[in-house]
């Protein structure tokens, strides 16, 4: 493993999980301490050969760098012999695969992958072992991949508990640039906003605010580097949206009746592309019941909902908290499938909780 940040070290500790020997480096020497101390493998010994000159080389290679470091990484990597087969899980495919083809490095044995799963936090400290569970993961090999090296970073994925998707490079970042850049930079742009607000004003702000600009917190050298990488198709994306924000601007201060229809019609079609979103393991979209709770902010709470829960039989398909601004309380929004909603609220009332109705 070259690279002990979130995602590097996250693959760590699920192979170390199901039993793989793991080497790690990181030109962060107190990344990588941190990483061994996890559990994540050892520290890769320093040298110009092969991690283990006695075994050979290892039979797979992760490059966990920056989309601008993968290829050079690469052919340091294949230079030394460390690995069979090579993969790198940067968020960006085809330009680090072009830069690579044009270092000479050999491409049968370099497979590029991309687990779609994060965090906001960075480093080895956020990492976790079930980062990539039920999550799609990229796989873009160019033509030279040998079959064995594909099965192989497959197999990586499958082991994670992700599931491999095969893609083309340029098809991969166009997509990217929709589902994952472009919002990255609309967050952003929304929460940048928020810097010359008063106290008043934030203190109004409530769980939409949080949701929409969530990712805004990602580590900023992190994403420049991601967004220069893919920089063309997320500029068509970013445009589009700003044509659409634009002309929506530009209705609202009409104010006429008509301009209303068509800023609805925005909103509309906002509603539709929500509902294609996929739903829980990558499948359909769902609609689920949410049952809402009033919850004191003390220790323990959310264990023993989710303990009712249980006891009830209801699986909670998903969760979130909106606190009420200077009062020792919430409200928890537990999302269940329909059927189970009058259930949950019923045994939530009888151990004594305030459940107002079903949203």
């Amino acid at each position: 493993m070259i690279g002990a940040g979130l995602i590097g070290t996250s693959i760590a500790l699920a192979m170390r999980e199901r039993g793989a020997e793991v080497q790690l480096a990181d030109r962060d020497a107190a990344a990588l301490a941190m990483a061994v101390e996890l559990g994540a493998g050892t520290a890769l010994p320093d040298g110009d050969g092969p991690a283990d000159p006695g075994a050979g080389p290892a039979d797979l290679a992760v490059l966990a760098v920056p989309p601008a470091a993968v290829a050079v990484t690469l052919a340091d990597a294949q230079k030394r012999g460390l690995a069979k087969v090579y993969t790198d899980v940067a968020s960006v495919k085809a330009l680090p695969l072009r830069q690579a083809r044009d270092l000479g490095c050999d491409l049968g044995a370099f497979v590029p992958g991309h687990p779609m799963a994060g965090r906001e936090r960075s480093g080895p400290a956020a990492a976790r072992a079930d980062l990539f569970l039920g999550r799609s993961w990229a796989l873009c090999p160019p033509a030279e991949a040998a079959p064995e090296a594909v099965e192989a970073v497959a197999a990586l994925a499958r082991a994670c508990g992700a599931e491999p998707v095969t893609v083309d490079a340029e098809e991969h970042d166009r997509a990217v640039a929709l589902v994952s850049h472009a919002p990255h930079v609309v967050s952003a742009a929304v929460a940048a906003r928020l810097t010359g607000a008063d106290d008043m004003t934030l203190g109004l702000a409530g769980q939409g605010l949080r949701d929409v600009t969530r990712i805004a917190a990602g580590d900023p050298r992190l994403w420049i580097g991601i967004l220069t990488g893919n920089a063309a198709p997320v500029a068509d994306v970013l445009e589009a949206v700003a044509t659409d924000l634009a002309v929506a601007a530009s209705l609202l201060r009409d104010g006429s009746e008509q301009a209303a229809t068509h800023v609805a019609d925005l909103l509309l079609r906002g509603n539709a592309g929500r509902s294609r979103i996929p739903g829980k393991h990558g499948g359909a979209p769902s609609a689920y019941a949410t049952v809402q709770v009033v919850i004191p902010d003390r220790p323990g709470e959310l264990a023993m909902i989710f303990q009712a829960a249980g006891v009830a039989g209801v699986n909670i398909e998903d969760v979130s908290i909106e606190h009420s601004p200077g009062r020792p309380l919430g409200v928890l929004e537990i999302s269940v499938k329909p059927e189970a909603a009058q259930k949950l609220a019923e045994e939530l009332r009888s151990r004594g909780w305030s459940v107002p109705g079903l949203a």
